[in-house]
């Protein structure tokens, strides 16, 4: 028989009971936080690892940008026409947690090593200079009851307080406090306002190009005594050519200019990067500048530096090749400048003050030579000078007479209101109250003439007929002449498929389109007809007659021609990356019946019995077509006192040779006489301008061809004796193909 549990037994059941419910649910509990945290692991590394990884690199690598040289820029023969020459540099690096008074400490000592230039110190920079020598007498500027009185404004915050604290302060630093720095600490100043400038972890130039070598040796032997300072290489753009389209670059000190400043930095620019300014440097900036190298600093929890990586290495911009030809340009800037020169010693050249002559290959659009030059009387001598001002080929723009009759004979034709070899009266045309409009070589009589002797001789007469046509008038003589205004849009649209008054899409900024009349009465729709009314810049002339040359297509100017990789030592090109494509913008609506029949009209000029510029190629080794200009026009040139005044534009367009076209050219000389009854000394030294400037073009070729063919057979002796490395290809360039 059992014995009965007695209550101790009971109770002790009941406690390990108890301890052993207790201990289970320990361990439950224990497993599902363990669960919790291996499942929370899991997910940082698996689900956010990444994600935090790249937060942490984010806060511990900064990238730094370090400077790289800029692509050089040649001509299309290889010669160089901006290179960049090396320079000691001294720079500093700020961090994050620099301060200033640790820049001050570093600027004190290296005052001692450098000579600094103070002129760029301001008065800015001289008030905080003193705030930062003088912290207590700077801090009782502002009393403690002008505070609170800052205060009082609940809006404001601590930092606007703050803030308006600092201005009063800034503003109440006398003048004789400001003229109280020494020399030493003006220079000192000047080293540190140039510390202060950049952002952290961009290097930043304390001086450069004057740096002698012994100031460069002695801050290299310390660099380890001034954190944050370097001693490097910088590049200063040389120019071995005075044409203004290569453009211009901003300085270290200017970096990015404000009106650009978010454009840049959005592109990984830092402030104080040189950028270009204008035309070709500018326009191509994304190929010049180079890719800077990339380190990453690598920081400790304090923000200190600890190392530095480099992660990608800097490469040099690309070098360009220009479609230009600089000894082609150098010889046809002579021309123009001594020509320009000559005119304004003529009588009625009061007005005269530029020039412009470009030279473009009318198949592929490739400029060879853009020319413009300005005279400019210099104020000490009261001489007369001539500046580059080959940007305003594209610029500028003027009234350019009777060059735009091709295109109005070719819009006539696509018009449908002229046909191949239609013949009409030459005879002045009465308008009632109106002044009669003649041409030139017809003042009084009548005369029959086709479309090939109406511009090789040049008649008006013919143009405003074809005009009367576009503006469905009737003409009656001594009656008014009633037109439909949409003859200037069809006339207007005629001209733009040349590339006038449009932009030629010229790889260059700042293209100008010229100014488009508003007037709309029937007089302006002839003078239009003849290039008095629309103004024209002297590129879009060579544009319009390229267009005219190859058979219809109106071909975009261009200046770049190859993109290569870096030149080694500057004087062997680059591997070719890239050349550039032809750009073809439209086809004129003109048949090759109707363009052929514009050239011989063009032939006529110089070839025919009564052209404008008769004899002017007869015993030139080559043959040409063109079309010479005149035009009534209004000064509005550098001297704003003469605006308004009558001249004469004098324009000359043209091609050759005249059977497979190469060369196109177009000549504008503005305000070439005061005179508009008589020009005809000014008018033919335009044209003998021109020959002069085909000579030297084709004559230039004859050298060249002579000296690859001299080249080719030396090389050829040299194999057939054994002198010559057969490891070097020497390829004629006319037989590469």
């Amino acid at each position: 028989m059992k014995k009965p549990m007695r209550k101790v037994d009971q109770a002790k059941i009941r406690q390990r009971k108890h301890i052993a419910f207790r201990m289970n649910l320990l361990f439950f509990s224990i497993f599902i936080l363990f669960s919790m945290l291996i499942f929370r692991l899991g997910y940082l590394q698996i689900v956010k690892g990444e994600t935090y990884t790249r937060e942490l690199e984010k806060k511990e690598e900064i990238a730094v940008n370090t400077s790289v040289p800029r692509g050089r820029i040649y001509d299309r023969m290889g010669n160089i026409l901006v290179d960049n020459k090396p320079m000691n540099a001294i720079t500093y690096t700020k961090t994050a947690s620099t301060t200033a008074r640790e820049m001050l400490e570093i600027a004190e000592s290296l005052s001692e090593l450098i000579e600094q230039d103070t002129r760029r110190v301001t008065i800015g920079d001289k008030r905080d200079f003193w705030i930062l020598l003088n912290p207590e007498e700077a801090k009782a500027k502002v009393s403690a009851d002008e505070i609170k009185e800052i205060g009082k404004d609940g809006t404001l915050s601590k930092q606007e307080i703050q803030r308006e604290v600092n201005r009063l302060t800034r503003e109440r630093v006398t003048d004789e406090e400001l003229n109280s720095f020494t020399d030493h600490e003006l220079e000192v100043l000047a080293i540190y306002r140039e510390m202060m400038s950049g952002y952290a972890y961009s290097p930043q130039i304390i001086k450069s190009g004057n740096v002698p070598e012994e100031e460069f040796a002695a801050v290299s032997e310390r660099l380890n005594e001034f954190e944050g300072v370097n001693t490097t290489t910088d590049w200063e753009r040389v120019k071995f050519s005075d044409s203004t389209i290569l453009g211009t670059m901003t300085s270290s000190i200017e970096g990015i200019p404000l009106t650009h400043l978010d454009y840049y930095l959005a592109r990984d620019y830092s402030r104080n990067d040189r950028i270009g300014r204008s035309y070709f440097e500018q326009y191509y900036e994304e190929l010049l500048k180079g890719q800077k190298t990339i380190v990453k600093n690598i920081k400790d929890r304090t923000g200190r530096v600890i190392e530095t990586k480099t992660i990608r290495e800097g490469e040099p911009g690309k070098d360009l090749v220009l479609s230009m030809d600089s000894e082609l340009q150098g010889s046809l800037e002579k021309l123009i400048s001594d020509k320009l020169v000559e005119l304004k010693k003529e009588p009625n050249s009061g007005l005269l003050d530029r020039a412009f002559l470009v030279m473009m290959d009318p198949n592929n659009g490739e400029v060879l030579a853009l020319i413009g030059k300005r005279l400019v009387k210099d104020p000490d001598s009261n001489r007369w000078e001539v500046r580059d001002f080959a940007y305003g080929t594209f610029t500028s723009a003027y009234e350019v007479g009777s060059t735009v009759k091709l295109a109005t004979v070719l819009t006539g034709y696509s018009e449908g209101v002229l046909t191949v070899g239609e013949n009409k009266i030459d005879e002045p045309i009465y308008i009632a109250n109106s002044q009669p409009k003649r041409s030139l070589f017809n003042q009084n009589g009548r005369y029959q003439i086709n479309d090939v002797v109406a511009l090789g001789r040049s008649s008006n007469v013919y143009m405003f007929r074809i005009a009367m046509s576009l503006g469905n008038a009737v003409y009656r003589p001594n009656l008014p002449l009633p037109i439909d205004i949409g003859g200037f849009d069809r006339l207007r649209n005629g001209y733009a498929s040349f590339g006038l008054g449009v932009k030629t899409e010229i790889d260059l900024p700042g293209e100008y389109t010229g100014v488009t009349g508003i007037e709309t009465i029937s007089g302006k729709l002839l003078d239009f007809a003849i290039g008095q009314f629309d103004t024209y810049t002297p590129l879009q002339l060579a544009q319009y007659v390229s267009t005219v040359a190859n058979g219809g297509y109106r071909v975009a100017p261009k200046i770049l021609k190859e993109i290569r990789e870096p030149s080694q030592d500057g004087e062997t090109l680059g591997a070719l990356l890239q050349e550039t494509e032809v750009k073809v913008l439209n086809r004129i609506n003109n048949t090759e019946k109707e363009i052929e029949q514009v050239k011989k009209g063009m032939h006529y000029v110089y070839y025919g019995p009564n052209g404008t510029a008769p004899n002017l190629f007869n015993d030139a080794p080559y043959t040409a077509a063109g079309k010479t200009g005149t035009a009534q026009s209004s000064y509005y040139g550098d001297d704003r006192s003469k605006y308004g005044m009558p001249s004469v534009n004098l324009t000359h367009v043209g091609f050759a040779p005249a059977e497979e076209p190469e060369v196109a050219y177009a000549l504008v000389i503005p305000y070439a006489s005061t005179d508009r009854g008589n020009y005809r000394t000014q008018s033919r030294e335009a044209n003998r301008l021109i020959r002069e400037a085909l000579d030297i073009y084709f004559d230039l070729k004859e050298k060249r061809g002579k000296e690859n063919q001299a080249e080719t057979t030396s090389h050829e002796i040299g194999r057939k004796t054994g002198n010559v490395n057969d490891d070097v290809e020497i390829v004629d360039e006319n037989d590469e193909e």
